[in-house]
């Protein structure tokens, strides 16, 4: 085939189409992209959504509140810097190999204490102001064993501080400084308005340092949580703002900018401790008196009743006919307390103080402790099935008359058996008697001789077949003498007598 035909083929006119087709295709595309502007591509790449303007605006007055509240509430914050020093026997070298190479050293040198410091760091906030002296209140763990105090206001301003009362049942505690300088106190809020869904504000210090002043946002996860570290016997507020160790001692706020709680604890399970979104405050009411307490004695007292008191399982509740009801059981009952004297009784199911519904043993505590000495308060009681009221004039408590285990009457606590119990004790279903839970040192139950394990079939000679008619005979048959019959190791056995 010579040329010509070759490029007349069929083959190659196909070929010169495609390419062609190629070329022409090419040349337009770059003929387009160099003809678009910067606008336009931009243009092609924008999101068409409109953020609804009133949505925004709802939202943007909301951010204003909280600028506000920011602002209104970071001047009464203080951050606390503690040093606490400790003394330990300086480490010995004398012996084998230092006498060897060195000879004995001085006995006296060698006898020496060495001295530690070791650095705290929480949150306060300025409640009190007078004749030039700041008072800001914080958690007692946060100071206490602290033997050098420093406060630091957010301008970086740091001045020496001084203790000035402490509780540790409530782990509250009030520092003072003195300046010239003007700071505004907080305002202190109504914890008992407080409400879950509510919007809650912490202020603080956490980790350190570097992240002082900060300020979080979330709500009032729940009211009346119990079970803090140290038996502590505050009804917290739980939040889900964000709060880490250094938090301690600073305000949980409320949207209106004021204190509903102090920050206290959190509750975690990280290693170092740090915030899942469960924090918990001190409700500011439980506080207000202690303020002004420290400042004028520098401690605060507490109302004292007398009774010891029990979370009741449902084997009792159910012997004492007490379904459904919320409460405390006055297990024991110290003699010649308040409790004693208006006419509690060992076995009285405590529901109610002054109006005021006590929903288990802390709360109780709680209510019985903010009352003042000298007060008459009523406390609503049930006994035998019965609603009865009771007087009682509140006296100061004291860890005097709180441990004096000699005076708990009867000094035992008592539970029915269940099958947890036969079982552990390897007990026949019939088994009889009430098993004893705890036996408290050194009260009537221990000087007679009851341990703990032991089952109780009766008391001062009268047959005690369950818990309620247990309580009853404590009540009428106990007034100037006590023992127990008692089964031991399948022993029966009969203590001795305590004489009232």
């Amino acid at each position: 085939m010579n040329l010509m035909q070759k490029l007349s083929s069929k083959n190659l006119l196909v070929f010169n189409l495609v390419l062609i087709g190629a070329i022409f295709g090419f040349s337009l595309a770059f003929l387009s992209f160099s003809c678009s502007t910067p606008g336009s591509r931009v243009r092609a790449q924008e999101n068409k959504v409109v953020i609804p303007e009133d949505a925004l605006s709802v939202a943007e007055a909301l951010q204003t509140t909280f600028h506000a509240v920011s602002e209104k509430m970071l001047p009464s914050v203080v951050e606390l810097k503690t040093v606490s020093v400790r003394k330990q026997q300086a480490p010995s070298f004398n012996g084998i190999p230092w006498e060897f190479f060195f000879g004995p050293r001085d006995r006296e040198q060698n006898d020496r204490e060495r001295e530690y410091r070791s650095q705290g760091l929480g949150s306060g906030i300025i409640v009190r102001q007078k004749d030039g002296v700041y008072y800001a209140l914080t958690n007692n763990h946060v100071v206490d064993e602290a033997n050098e105090i420093t406060v630091a206001v957010k301008s970086g301003k740091e001045y020496p501080a001084q203790l000035v009362g402490k509780d540790e049942r409530k782990d509250l505690a009030l520092v003072s400084f003195k300046t010239s300088d003007y700071y505004p106190l907080a305002s202190l809020g109504d914890s008992d308005s407080v409400t879950v869904g509510d919007w809650a504000i912490a202020i603080g210090n956490p980790l350190g340092e570097q992240f002082s002043f900060s300020v979080t946002m979330g709500i009032v996860s729940a009211v009346g949580r119990t079970g803090g570290p140290g038996g502590n016997i505050n009804d917290f507020i739980q939040t889900d703002a964000p709060i880490n160790q250094g938090n301690s001692g600073g305000p949980l706020v409320n949207i209106r900018g004021e204190v509903i709680g102090i920050n206290t604890w959190i509750a975690s399970n990280q290693s170092g401790g740090g915030n899942v979104g469960l924090g918990f405050a001190i409700p500011i009411n439980n506080v207000k008196r202690s303020i002004d307490e420290f400042i004028e004695t520098g401690t605060t007292r507490y109302g004292w009743l007398g009774v010891s008191l029990m979370e009741a399982n449902k084997e009792t509740i159910s012997g004492l006919g007490l379904e459904n009801k919320r409460g405390a059981l006055a297990s024991q009952v110290f003699l010649g307390s308040p409790a004693d004297k208006g006419g509690i009784k060992p076995g009285d199911f405590i529901t109610h103080v002054n109006g005021k519904e006590a929903r288990g043993v802390q709360q109780l505590q709680m209510i019985v402790g903010d009352l003042r000495p000298g007060d008459n308060a009523s406390f609503t009681v049930i006994r035998d099935k019965q609603v009865k009221e009771v007087k009682v004039r509140i006296e100061t408590r004291t860890e005097q008359v709180a441990s004096d285990n000699k005076k708990l009457w009867p000094g035992v606590t008592v539970i029915p058996l269940n099958d947890q119990i036969r079982q552990s004790m390897e007990l026949d279903k019939d088994a009889k008697g009430l098993f004893v839970a705890q036996v408290i040192s050194g009260s009537p139950a221990d000087i007679i001789g009851i341990k703990q394990g032991d089952r109780i079939t009766a008391v001062n000679g009268v047959t005690i077949n369950d818990i309620a008619a247990f309580y009853k005979v404590l009540r009428e048959n106990t007034n100037t003498e006590l023992w127990f019959g008692i089964l031991r190791n399948d022993s029966a056995l009969e203590s001795l007598k305590f004489k009232r």
